[in-house]
């Protein structure tokens, strides 16, 4: 389980959290939904123990990463939205070397390592430098190295961004195993029908704040609104601006 107890964080004269309060059960697969810049990533990096919060607190199965992130990273699994990696590293030879990092038994990590990187088509790619690879297969190389320690929370950061469609379904499979294993799973995306699609519990962000929280029929009975975007535009307060721009496009009558 992952939760956050009113926690604050301000970047100068900006605030990217504004006393959040939620909890992002296991056993299901949670999705962090927001504009960019409304904090989605503020709160993953948080919980990963890269940033600390101004005020709050944060619990990672128990686990606090601002006092302890080294404990937090060995369960947790990250792949963040700007993928840095080795570039002058093979895949092959940065896997193995996060697999000995994490203690994983040779045979054990070998055999984790081939069956996802068939999942994610990436065998043909194992001996090239990872600076030499696409974007998309960078990314595929991230989402790997995030569930190759088979980690107890899950945290992707707009893990969608440059996979083709083949391999977006086997990450969502793979989300979906991960959260039937009992596990913590939690992504982030500003892609609306990603979040419908994929999670069983919704937060939805807006200006550093949780605006809504549920599955998707919760949220639109609560919201009253008969679709998810409509339910995401009503949280947000975007209804009517968007009604606005629309009136504007078409011209009034």
């Amino acid at each position: 389980m992952l939760s956050y107890v009113n926690v604050t964080k301000k970047y100068g004269e900006i605030t990217a959290l504004d006393n959040v309060t939620v909890e992002f059960k296991s056993g299901v697969v949670n999705a962090l939904l927001g504009p960019n810049g409304s904090g989605k990533s503020t709160m993953i990096k948080i919980a990963i123990g890269l940033i600390k919060p101004d005020s709050g607190s944060v619990s990672v199965d128990g686990v606090d990463p601002s006092r302890d992130p080294v404990s937090a990273r060995r369960i947790i699994g990250y792949s963040p939205e700007e993928i840095v990696l080795y570039e002058s590293l093979t895949p092959a030879e940065l896997f193995s070397f996060v697999g000995s990092i994490y203690r994983i038994p040779k045979d054990i990590v070998k055999e984790r390592i081939n069956q996802l990187i068939r999942l994610f088509k990436l065998e043909e790619h194992m001996g090239k430098l990872i600076g030499e690879l696409s974007h998309g297969n960078r990314r595929k190389v991230s989402l790997v190295l995030s569930l190759l320690h088979e980690p107890r929370v899950l945290l992707l950061d707009e893990p969608f961004s440059g996979l083709d469609p083949q391999a977006g379904r086997i990450l969502k499979e793979l989300m979906r195993k991960h959260a039937r294993d009992g596990r913590t799973v939690v992504f982030s995306t500003h892609i609306l029908e990603i979040a419908e699609a994929v999670a069983e519990n919704i937060v939805i962000m807006s200006n550093g704040r949780v605006v809504g929280s549920g599955s998707p029929d919760e949220l639109k009975k609560r919201l009253s609104a008969s679709d998810m975007e409509s339910a995401f535009l009503k949280a947000t307060g975007l209804s009517e601006e968007v009604r606005e721009m629309i009136r504007i496009l078409w011209g009034s009558e």
